[in-house]
């Protein structure tokens, strides 16, 4: 996807920070709206889908935790924006489905980076999409590459924000090996990811409680060795 194709709502109630990242973002080539809340927000989503929300977590009315756990199973992504960064905060603003966190005040340019960032990955998901069938079949599941899908043995689909399902295929590609923190976020986010360990560590927990939930036991297809890392415990064949 390019920037001129590429579509972004900001949501924050303060007009000036809604208005200057708007302005932005919209120099830098991007189509972008603007909404004062989640209301509004919902407004602009009906009326057109977005590639990427910027979502301001304190507001008034529906804070944006809650607009983020709506958005969470949406193929849209998610970066966070707070006053608050502590790491608890940011452990909550990634374990309620945000694709990133930025804290405020920000630079400007930090906050382009990621906003590329995240929309590369998208793109890279939808083009997976165009081709020719393909995927993964592990212990009757199938990950398929093509429709960007996990299907359980029976044929239920899961599912899989953006993120969870970069990270499965990471594991699933990689069946066997021991991939660290710094690693996971590395093929997940790109090399220029910055590392904050807490973050995957949330990813893995959100992905096996999907996996357990879909199918009871399989939460234990990812392993945890302690001091290591995860490691996909499963025979994996390309489809």
């Amino acid at each position: 996807m390019t920037a001129e194709t590429a579509r972004i709502v900001v949501v924050d109630d303060d007009a000036s920070i809604r208005d200057a990242l708007c302005d932005y973002l919209a120099r830098h080539g991007y189509a972008v709206r603007g909404a004062d809340g989640a209301a509004a927000m919902d407004r602009l989503l009906a009326q057109a889908p977005a590639d990427l929300v910027v979502l301001d977590w304190m507001m008034p009315g529906e804070d944006g935790l809650s607009v983020c756990r709506r958005l969470a199973d949406a193929d849209v992504a998610v970066l966070m924006l707070s006053a608050l960064d502590s790491p608890p905060d940011r452990v909550i603003g990634l374990e309620v489905g945000a694709d990133d966190y930025l804290a405020k005040p920000f630079d400007p340019r930090e906050l382009l980076a990621r906003v590329r960032a995240l929309l590369r990955r998208g793109a890279q998901l939808r083009r997976q999409a165009t081709r020719p069938a393909e995927g993964y079949g592990f212990d009757g599941w199938m990950l398929r590459l093509d429709i960007r899908a996990l299907c359980t043995p029976d044929g239920t689909e899961v599912a899989l924000t953006a993120g969870e399902f970069a990270l499965l295929r990471a594991l699933v590609e990689r069946a066997g090996r021991v991939l660290d923190r710094e690693r996971l976020m590395a093929l997940t986010h790109g090399d220029a990811a910055e590392p904050f360990d807490r973050a995957v560590d949330l990813a893995i927990s959100r992905l096996r409680r999907k996996l357990a939930q879909a199918r009871p036991g399989a939460d234990a297809l990812i392993q945890t060795l302690r001091g290591e890392g995860y490691r996909f415990a499963a025979t994996v064949r390309r489809l």
